[in-house]
């Protein structure tokens, strides 16, 4: 079956037009449905609890103080502390038992027989869900009487201080602040028991299972399963059956002679470019040293291996988890998106041949830039949560407080610009290809992936403090899950494409057809499939049916990158000895092979809706997540890290013994960690979770259970093994800077590689669109 390229381009539009329409839509309603906040909360004698106001200054206590990173909320954030919606709502479960035993039987609850404690169970759980929400809530006896306590043990653990639970003295620096946070933790634990109006679930779909709140699996979480799963096996054989019945090219070296490096002729804006690499590397060692201090804060709390205490230093005031998760996890981001940002510079005159005027300064103005907003990002989460920004400023400059969006909204600003600008770079350096190519073309297609990085990076500024947690939520998982399965997917493939096609390895129009079809599959199922983030944090449960069949079908590109990966392997090896870039392919059909892994596998498994309600905010989150995050992009960026390289190196001088030792350490290490340390831990949680109630899987009871310590110290090697892997990549890219080539002194007329693209282009206007 023939699939020509201007057939692809005009279903890619569809797709996109089509995506959207429906997250559009769900934008507005996202809106109109959530829970709103209500003015006031008072007791059954009509006392003033709380008010809107303060359950805001709340959710500004939470953000500013980096609480997302110590704990979670409605299962988003870290897994370190307990997540606050559901250790809120046991909390009113246990005190109001409490009351309503007293009040009812004048006997303690826990001397209750059981019959009479069923009694009191029923009278709690009807309590708690039969709230209106309204411009004013009003609670029982019970549960006004179950708030106060709840309040008064979260200000004396995040005001006063719980060494056990990794919270240092004035983790929240006041104690009206500490009041303020529990308001916001209790009002997400009140909507997300009190039903929705009509209906009889609650605004959050049950979530969290705590049956002694009334929070069970719907009926539909377990019907959507059962669907995705059939869904999988149909939609997976009808995806294989048309990519493999669609006449698409694979690479292959038979008679084609890939250039070798040493042959390319390079121009100053490659040479500035290049520097975005050793950049990256000491980001990315620096990100894995605090991997390693993080998952040893989950075994000594107070600090680390008693090296802070015998130097005298307060580990945990100074440098609490909560800091250490925000840095890990932007530092990820951070060096992933240095080398493509660099590589995407690198590139274009590979290709075209060109440099245009200035090119080089430019680069050396955006590497400034990058590490102005990076190092003030990072100085500011460290200045906001330790409490020295006050006022209005704090989310501005300092820390903004949601997980993977931490830096203040002047830095993300500062990102932002960063991409435009690096957008207009690249499309300045593929102009030629631009001017000469369809609009469905390989240098459009690199240009459309990077824009659309920027374009989703943009919703981040479409919140504030103020915004309800719902809608919060609703625009955060805009950015972080639409970069990582629409637009990081998309650039995945392009990439790819292009390196092909700089090789030698593929025909420019072959390229473009292949990477056009297989983001047709990543917009068609990516996009949509965010709203599997949207069953449990107060939005519409038709989230649940839309969100189970799109987080299916993100399956199969995935099933199609890790094809084209062994597709590429073949073509890799048909090269023989000879073949130059090997290594990079190397690190590529890793990136594959973990996107296959960890976002496919692992990523299907906890989306499914029924085991994603028990599972949510568990390490089996933290095992997808490095599967899918370090696993498929990292190493996709240090493939592409080489791959430059390679040309920038003296001939002669080029040793990838190191990088090799690098790329083996690091997959090794990557393996450890998920399948020794993170997903039996994981599994052990939905255990718990399954057989109590979801704040038990959370809580430090659960991580002070001697096999799960055991798991986190059988974890060790493989943070050693990533710290490792790390320094020595990083350690080879600073040594090859001593053997870097001379840059020239004049631009030659072209590329090896650009002259057979412009001559293969010329070639190929002739012909119809294939």
């Amino acid at each position: 079956m023939e699939v020509r390229r201007k057939t692809l381009a005009k279903l890619l539009l569809l797709a996109f037009v089509f995506n959207l329409i429906v997250m559009g839509s769900g934008a507005y309603f996202a809106y109109q449905e959530s829970p709103d906040r209500p003015e006031r909360i008072v007791g059954p004698d009509g006392e003033v609890i709380t008010t809107n106001e303060q359950i805001v200054e709340g959710k500004a206590a939470f953000q500013q103080n980096g609480l997302m990173n110590h704990g979670s909320i409605l299962g988003n954030g870290a897994y370190f502390g307990p997540d606050y919606t559901a250790d809120a709502q046991e909390r009113l479960v246990s005190n109001m038992r409490v009351y309503v035993a007293q009040e009812r039987y004048d006997t303690p609850y826990a001397d209750l027989p059981e019959p009479e404690q069923a009694a009191v169970n029923s009278v709690v759980s009807r309590q708690l869900q039969e709230g209106e929400l309204g411009t004013t809530l009003e609670l029982t006896a019970a549960e006004s009487y179950a708030y106060e306590q709840v309040q008064q043990s979260y200000v004396e653990r995040y005001y006063g201080g719980a060494a056990e639970h990794g919270v240092p003295e004035q983790f929240i620096e006041t104690r009206s602040d500490a009041q303020r946070f529990a308001d916001f933790a209790l009002w997400t634990a009140l909507f997300s028991s009190i039903d929705r109006p009509n209906s009889d679930v609650s605004w959050t779909n049950e979530w969290p299972y705590n049956p002694g709140a009334g929070n069970t699996p719907t009926t539909s979480s377990l019907t959507w399963s059962v669907i995705a799963m059939v869904l999988l096996v149909g939609g997976g054989g009808a995806g294989i059956w048309l990519y493999n019945s669609a006449e698409l090219p694979e690479p292959d070296t038979k008679g084609v002679d890939v250039p070798h490096p040493n042959e390319i002729d390079l121009y100053p804006s490659q040479f500035a470019a290049i520097r975005f690499v050793p950049v990256a590397a000491v980001l990315f060692v620096v990100q894995t040293l605090l991997g390693g201090l993080m998952a040893h804060y989950y075994i000594e709390r107070e600090g680390f291996y008693g090296i802070a205490e015998a130097l005298g230093v307060d580990a945990m005031a100074t440098l609490p988890f909560a800091i250490t998760k925000a840095w890990h996890i932007d530092l990820a981001i951070l060096w992933i998106a240095t080398l493509w940002l660099g590589v995407g510079l690198f590139l274009p005159p590979l290709l075209t041949g060109h440099e245009p005027k200035n090119q080089k300064r430019y680069i050396h103005v955006l590497l400034g830039a990058l590490v102005v907003v990076v190092g003030g990002g990072l100085v500011g989460i460290w200045l906001g949560a330790q409490g020295y920004i006050d006022g209005a400023l704090w989310w501005i400059i300092g820390n903004e407080g949601l997980e993977y969006l931490e830096v203040g909204r002047l830095w993300q600003a500062g990102l932002l610009a960063g991409f435009i600008f690096w957008a207009a770079l690249v499309a300045r350096g593929f102009k030629p290809l631009l001017d000469r190519e369809e609009r469905y073309g390989l240098a459009h297609m690199i240009l459309y992936a990077g824009g659309s990085i920027a374009l989703l990076f943009s919703a981040s500024m479409l919140y504030t403090p103020q915004t309800t947690m719902p809608v919060t939520e609703f625009w955060r998982w805009w950015v972080v899950h639409m970069w990582v399965e629409g637009a990081f997917e998309f650039f995945v493939v392009a990439i790819i494409g292009i390196s092909l096609v700089s090789m030698n390895l593929l025909k420019r129009r072959s390229a473009e057809k292949a990477v056009m079809f297989e983001a047709l599959f990543v917009m068609g199922a990516g996009v949509i499939g965010v709203s599997h983030h949207y069953w449990w944090v107060g939005m519409a449960d038709y989230w649940i049916p839309i969100g189970s069949v799109f987080s299916t079908l993100e399956f199969i590109p995935l099933i199609f990158i890790l094809y084209e990966a062994l597709h590429e392997y073949r073509a890799m090896m048909g090269a023989g000895k000879d073949f130059p870039y090997r290594l990079a392919f190397m690190f590529i059909i890793a990136s594959g092979f973990w996107n296959f892994v960890g976002g496919g596998v692992l990523g299907f498994f906890i989306n499914l809706p029924l085991v994603n309600y028990y599972e949510h905010g568990t390490f089996l989150t933290v095992g997808h997540a490095h599967g899918a995050m370090f696993g498929a992009f990292g190493f996709l960026a240090l493939g592409m890290a080489v791959y430059a390289l390679q040309f920038t190196t003296k001939a002669g001088k080029w040793d990838q013994t190191n990088l090799k030792r690098a790329f083996w350490i690091l997959n090794a290490g990557l393996a450890w960690m998920v399948f020794i340390g993170d997903v039996p831990v994981g599994f052990l949680q939905l255990e718990t979770v399954f057989t109590a109630n979801y704040d038990a899987g959370r809580s430090l009871a659960f991580y002070s259970r001697d096999i799960v310590q055991w798991l986190f110290w059988a974890r060790l090697p493989g943070d050693i093994l990533i710290i490792v892997g790390a320094s020595l990549f990083a350690y080879d890219v600073l040594k090859k800077r001593f053997v870097r080539r001379d840059e020239p002194d004049s631009i030659s007329d072209g590329t090896i590689i650009s002259r057979r693209i412009f001559a293969e282009g010329d070639a190929g206007s002739e012909l119809d669109d294939d």
